[in-house]
């Protein structure tokens, strides 16, 4: 047996046990995997490493007339990741596979005006509410605030002008092991009809062992509602390869958060066993694509809110995916409580990517950590409330590895 298949192998027993005792002791084979991310820098190194570094540029200027810039993070093995000041939006990913070639598993727009205008939020910051809140309404200390409906008759990541249609003031910072950047944005009270002014900094930090690490830190002078996610579509095989249908997944959940026919929660938690919302084990996301189960069709496909098997707080693991062709991994870990996987259904081909190509449904996925859909309206679930003098944090790690070697066990 080779060490690449030595690898898979090693990867597919981890799987298993994540499922069964995602917070117990690893074995040897499952801890060999792990180790696979925990020094996922090496797994990943393709050529001669580079010093890390932060760049910027002229990306363009808004339709009202703002600057808009680019930036570039790149770590000391070359691993790129580039994001916009308009929307924090992650353009690219730049990852080598298990050969060393490197590819951008990000999709994205060819242009500042398609990010201004084109749907699907393509690696924005959503908010000031992440996710749907249905009837675009929630009431708060006795008083119902009235939203912005822009998903039928519900709200949608905030509304159609919210955080991800704002240009955000970028701050770079000075770390030892990588490089990083503060984004900063103060949304005004009734900004999208949500109550207080909200002060939020976004830092996105990519070290030296290929972590990309998204921390939101936000204050309110007002009691107000919020969940912030980034909406990244990955496909591992790379940009515009197409569908990510025999990629595999793995999601830590026994349970999820059932829809209506208009995707809003019932308030239902219910179980994933026996349904299509089964990946406990890793499994190709297009196994059970087609399944007629009510769920699926309602979001003609996966579009739905994950709970975590996790303590309350602290960061944990939440979905592994994984692409036998290319070799690499994706781990995602967070201090959220849920996390939406999204197929991108709505993609029909009407959009030409940042790849040259038109993206279609399955195109990519998403790994959107987050409270709860419609949290506001549905007191059973983790609260989304924010008072004055507290401060919402929130961190999400995605770690970037291949199945080409098998590192040194953790000590």
């Amino acid at each position: 047996m080779t060490s690449e298949q030595s690898c898979r192998n090693a990867m597919m027993d981890l799987s298993s046990e994540m499922c069964s005792r995602p917070h117990g002791k690893l074995s040897a084979k499952a801890a060999c995997a792990c180790a696979i991310v925990a020094v996922s820098g090496a797994a990943v190194t393709g050529g001669t490493a580079t010093a890390a570094a932060l760049d910027h540029a002229p990306y363009g200027t808004t339709q009202d007339g703002q600057t808009v810039e680019i930036y570039t993070m790149t770590n000391d093995h070359g691993l790129r990741v580039r994001f916009l000041s308009y929307g924090g939006v992650i353009t690219e990913i730049e990852v080598p596979d298990r050969t060393g070639r490197s590819d951008n598993i990000a999709l994205g727009l060819g242009t500042l005006r398609e990010y201004e205008t084109l749907p699907g939020h393509f690696g924005a910051i959503t908010g000031r509410y992440a996710n749907r809140i249905g009837g675009a309404q929630f009431t708060l200390n006795g008083q119902t605030y009235h939203l912005i409906a822009n998903n039928g008759p519900n709200t949608l990541h905030g509304g159609p002008n919210a955080l991800d249609h704002r240009v955000w003031t970028v701050t770079p910072l000075t770390i030892p092991d990588g490089v990083a950047a503060t984004l900063s944005y103060v949304s005004p009270d009734g900004d999208q009809n949500f109550p207080g002014t909200l002060t939020t900094h976004i830092t996105y930090t990519l070290t030296n062992d290929s972590v990309l690490q998204i921390s939101y830190v936000a204050s309110t002078d007002k009691d107000t509602v919020i969940n912030f996610t980034n909406h990244s579509y990955f496909n591992l095989a790379g940009n515009g390869s197409g569908s990510v249908a025999d990629q595999s997944l793995l999601v830590n959940a026994d349970r999820y958060t059932p829809t209506g026919p208009d995707q809003i929660p019932t308030g239902e938690i219910a179980q994933v066993e026996s349904t299509p919302l089964d990946f406990r084990q890793m499994m190709p996301i297009g196994a059970r694509l087609r399944s007629a189960f009510q769920q699926m069709v309602y979001a003609r496909g996966y579009d739905h809110n994950f709970v975590l098997n996790k303590p309350s707080g602290g960061i944990t693991f939440a979905a592994r995916a994984y692409d036998a062709r290319s070799g690499r991994i994706i781990d995602c870990l967070t201090t959220e409580p849920g996390v939406q996987i999204y197929t991108s259904n709505g993609m029909n081909g009407s959009t030409v990517g940042s790849s040259g190509t038109t993206y279609r449904q399955t195109e990519g996925f998403t790994l959107e950590t987050q409270h709860f859909p419609d949290s506001p309206n549905k007191p059973n679930f983790p609260t989304t409330e924010l008072k004055p003098g507290q401060e919402f944090r929130s961190t999400t790690i995605f770690r970037f590895a291949t199945d080409a070697s098998l590192p040194p066990l953790p000590r």
